[in-house]
């Protein structure tokens, strides 16, 4: 029997086989019609696409996706909506990648050792990067939204989608388990995500990359989330004892449980990750390939005035072909339809589907107020020092804490910056809980002392900029304007920036210099020269030797002088002796 005609999706996408199934949404090979060329199809799952909230944010995240333009990414060319049989049908339209995802060459190869692991992860980083340029937070990196052509081209996949479904209110248990072993602590334990959080997922898959599995599997998806919000990511070489140290390092330093502490964003990790390949001299290695799938089922849709199979993202179901011009179903004949204990199997299995999915439900409802009774009260106190305020004010808040702030000086730090919390980081609080945090206002500097300020207030002036004041009488001067007794100026002057307690010498006035005392040169003429230079010196004035003969006698004697004798002076005026 030939299969049914392909539908047509907003009269321009054919549909054709699938190519994967999902918690959220079913994947078909198509054709743009207008364009001529091959595309990937994303069905959204009926009960998604039903919801209000989740289409206008799915319509939001698919503009926002198509905004990025790198060669690691796969491209969104288009999106929409058209109405089936279960109602209406939500759809992605994408560069279509022929050949299959990581999680595919993972299952056919296993570890693939570190030139292959560096490889991939070089292209998984280049596309989260330009996507964290933008602004853009992928929330759920994995190997299955990471896809991997014939020829080796390396695409991440699915931007926002996770987000539209968790923003809208909206839940899958295939969801949450298919991403649980590699969402950060913040994502599990706030709901909230940055671009450092694709980074530690980004480093999860790294380490399963070299190690085979992901580094926490458990029974229940609660366990799992459990270890991410509280053990650290062990270092791959613990498994794989191929893996370098310096690799490890990586990978550790992805994973860190405080945001704060891993590289920014993607392109932090990248360089990161490229310098350790160039330090080990890592031998570049084309990018494995998924293997060759078996030929798929031809899953294809009805044509009519619906356009769309009677059930998307489920089991693939091939209708009714339609009949006549006004597209009338054709009754299908009686003998047909399947055995009875065929279709009493087939109830029997959504009976058993329907209550493991609600024992999932029942499990995971237990578990979260479990979790949240035990360790879902408490938060991690994250590292703040060296961070600038808003950083780690924002930090704090995706934490569920409250910043308290106080300022206060630092050598070190530059003024804006964090210098010191309390409580330390990794501290256990509840959430809610303040915490204080002491922000650099940079080196003290100088205040300044009007001249005429008193020592007193000048010396607390000088405190209040935590410096230290210093007297010294050594320091003091004479001033005309100044009275006796206040502060003339500082030293080393205003504004100049010091150590915290470092000392300022307060320079005070001395009152109005005295006027010099005079006194009367003595005569001098006929006096060796040391005598004549001990008997100024006793009357307070200087002596200053010259001889203007062509000899000199040592202590020669005196036969002139300036000032003449008699002439009054001033206490320390220098008097010029004749020698001969």
């Amino acid at each position: 029997m030939n299969a049914p005609p392909a539908a047509l999706l907003d009269a321009r996408y054919q549909v054709g086989p699938v190519l994967a199934r999902g918690g959220m949404s079913t994947v078909y090979r198509g054709t743009d019609t207008r364009l001529d060329r091959p595309v990937a199809i994303k069905v959204m799952e009926p009960r998604l696409a039903a919801d209000p909230a989740f289409r206008a944010r799915f319509e939001r995240e698919a503009r926002s996706a198509a905004r990025i333009d790198h060669p690691a990414v796969v491209d969104v060319h288009d999106q929409g909506d058209d109405s089936g049989v279960d109602g209406p049908v939500l759809f992605l339209v994408m560069e279509l990648v022929d050949g299959g995802t990581l999680r595919d060459v993972l299952r056919a190869r296993g570890p693939l050792g570190v030139p292959a692991a560096i490889a991939v992860m070089e292209q998984v980083l280049s596309g989260l990067a330009e996507a964290h340029r933008l602004g853009m937070v992928h929330r759920d990196v994995k190997p299955e939204n990471v896809l991997i052509s014939r020829t080796g081209e390396v695409k991440v996949a699915d931007f926002g989608l996770v987000t539209a479904a968790a923003q809208a209110g909206s839940s899958h248990a295939g969801m949450i388990l298919g991403t649980v072993a590699y969402l950060s602590p913040e994502q599990v334990a706030t709901g909230t995500a940055d671009a450092r959080s694709d980074v530690y997922a980004a480093g999860v898959v790294l380490y399963e990359l070299l190690t085979g599995a992901p580094p926490y599997t458990g029974d229940t998806a609660i366990s799992v989330a459990y270890r991410h919000v509280n053990s650290d990511v062990p270092a791959p070489s613990l498994i794989a004892g191929d893996v370098p140290p310096e690799l490890d390092d990586v990978v550790v330093r992805a994973t860190r449980r405080d945001p704060a502490v891993r590289p920014a964003d993607a392109a932090a990790l990248l360089a990161d990750l490229r310098r350790v390949a160039a330090r080990l001299e890592v031998p570049r290695v084309p990018v494995p390939v998924p293997p060759a799938r078996p030929e798929e089922e031809q899953d294809t849709l009805p044509a009519g005035p619906q356009r769309v199979p009677a059930r998307l993202g489920g089991t693939a179901v091939h209708p009714a072909p339609l009949d006549g011009p006004g597209g009338t179903r054709a009754m299908a004949r009686p003998d047909d339809e399947p055995p009875a204990h065929v279709r009493a199997r087939r109830r029997g299995r959504r009976v058993f589907a329907v209550w493991i999915a609600v024992i999932l439900a029942l499990a995971l409802a237990v578990g979260v107020s479990t979790w949240w009774l035990g360790t879902g009260r408490w938060t991690a106190m994250p590292a703040l020092v060296g961070l600038e305020q808003s950083a780690a004010q924002q930090l704090l808040a995706e934490a569920d804490l409250v910043a308290s702030v106080a300022t206060a000086h630092d050598d070190a730090l530059a003024a804006g910056l964090v210098a010191a919390t309390d409580p330390a980081p990794d501290a256990r609080l509840l959430r809610g809980s303040t915490v204080q945090l002491t922000v650099s206002s940079g080196r003290p500097t100088v205040p300044t002392v009007t001249s005429g300020t008193t020592i007193a207030a000048a010396e607390q002036a000088v405190r209040d900029a935590g410096l230290t004041p210093v007297r010294a009488t050594a320091a003091d001067e004479y001033s005309d304007s100044v009275p006796e007794g206040a502060v003339i100026r500082t030293e080393p002057d205003a504004g100049t920036a010091l150590p915290v307690g470092g000392p300022v010498t307060l320079v005070v006035s001395r009152g109005h210099e005295p006027e010099p005392e005079r006194v009367r040169v003595p005569l001098l003429i006929g006096e060796r020269f040391e005598d004549a230079e001990e008997m100024l010196d006793d009357l307070g004035l200087d002596a200053e030797e010259q001889s203007g003969f062509p000899f000199h006698r040592e202590n020669g004697r005196v036969v002139g002088q300036e000032p003449g004798p008699g002439s009054l002076v001033d206490e320390g005026t220098t008097i010029t002796l004749d020698t001969l």
